[in-house]
């Protein structure tokens, strides 16, 4: 996702959505306090994004598009989505079956990679979407209703993952960047647990306190084992030190996502579009205050702990780990590029040609650029293909290949 301003003075909440997030700082807070007034920044998230009711992808809100927080690449340009299709119709040309979208946003996607099929006569025998967000569900529904019957009619909605592995595609823009994850700091060579605190009723960065009684049983005060190993892992594996007070993410949900995932394809692609880095690059000890990022009307900044449950809440994706996790999955990566190569190898260039109107060409190199450029979209987020019983090597991946870098 991309904003169009960072760090900006963020607008004023309208009264609907300043009662929506204090009721859900109320819930927060009591989930807070009852187990000794600590909260792990994953549970923090997790109730913030997700609480029933409650979390910002659970209420109804505009999220995605002009006039919601954030914008994705299919939102910019249906050449985005077009090109994804190409590399699509060389999958299902091998393997027939499905698509499997993970989170369809608006529908947008979804609709113009079923038209844009249609065209290259490789139609899936269904098109399924899983979305958590019930307010984006209606809104790719009134999309896909425009499309005509022979389309449309392809369409389903799942409420979990399907327990029949398919084949085909399955696809994931910006999912990953949404799993819920940990903070943590480094001291004196060794990482300490961030959470969440309450100081004058407000929620501040606090350590995992240490020295807790002995009935303090709630699973966020028991050791953050998983985090420290996973911590000690990484400062082994860096070719560097991290300085004192350097904070970053881990998220420790990517192994279980992937693995869930995985058992659903028999044959064919998992396609994950995300902004991330490897993990030499992610952790390096000039990014002393890590990825994360909220977003708010279109603006950009590292606080979660204001307009809480009415802005999302993200942090770039350690793509090591997702290579890592699919490789343990008994998954292929096939390929690991930037967005701009990406779309180069599916012919993005050739599709901004192809529109003969002099207005339309411009238009269509104006959002290519916002698509391809480094300043813009094009360096920052990166595929990933992870492939089960595939032959045909992916287009997509032709003019780059940095799976060497993972």
């Amino acid at each position: 996702m991309t904003a169009s301003a960072a760090h900006s003075i963020l607008p004023s909440l309208s009264p609907d959505e300043e009662r929506h997030s204090r009721a859900a700082q109320a819930l927060i807070r009591e989930r807070l306090v009852a187990p000794g007034g600590w909260l792990s920044f994953e549970q923090f998230m997790e109730l913030a994004l997700y609480a029933p009711g409650f979390g910002y992808y659970s209420a109804g809100s505009v999220k995605i598009g002009a006039g919601g927080d954030f914008v994705t690449a299919p939102e910019v340009s249906d050449l985005f989505s077009r090109c994804v299709a190409r590399q699509c119709a060389d999958v299902l040309a091998e393997t027939g079956g499905e698509i499997l979208e993970l989170g369809a946003g608006t529908g947008r996607m979804a609709a113009t990679i079923l038209q844009s099929l249609a065209t290259l006569g490789v139609l899936p025998e269904r098109y399924a979407i899983l979305e958590v967000s019930a307010d984006l569900a209606e809104r790719q529904r009134t999309r896909i209703q425009q499309l005509p019957a022979e389309l449309r009619d392809r369409v389903v909605w799942l409420g979990r993952l399907p327990e029949t592995p398919i084949r085909g595609v399955l696809l994931a823009n910006e999912v990953l960047d949404a799993l819920p994850f940990k903070r943590f700091a480094v001291y004196d060579g060794s990482v300490r647990e961030l959470g969440v605190g309450l100081q004058d009723d407000s929620f501040v960065w606090r350590e995992k306190p240490s020295g807790l009684p002995a009935d303090a049983s709630a699973p966020q005060h028991r050791a953050s084992d998983a985090l420290v190993a996973a911590g000690n892992a990484l400062m082994k594996e860096l070719p560097f030190a991290l300085p004192d007070g350097y904070t970053s993410e881990i998220c420790l949900r990517v192994e279980p996502w992937i693995t869930s995932v995985s058992q659903c394809l028999d044959q064919g692609m998992l396609l994950l579009f995300d902004y991330g880095l490897p993990r030499a690059h992610y952790y390096h000890p000039q990014r002393i205050d890590g990825t994360l990022r909220c977003y708010f009307k279109q603006r950009a900044h590292d606080d979660p702990f204001t307009n809480i449950a009415v802005q999302d809440i993200t942090a770039w994706v350690d793509f090591t780990r997702v290579g890592e996790a699919a490789l343990n999955a008994d998954l292929e990566v096939a390929g690991f590029a930037t967005q701009a190569a990406f779309l180069l190898g599916t012919g993005i260039e050739a599709l901004t040609a192809e529109a003969t109107d002099v207005a339309d060409r411009a238009r269509l190199a104006g959002e290519a650029r916002r698509l391809l450029l480094p300043g813009e979209m094009g360096e920052s987020f990166k595929v990933m293909a992870l492939c089960r019983n595939l032959r045909q090597p992916l287009r997509g991946f032709a003019h780059q290949d940095l799976r060497t870098s993972l």
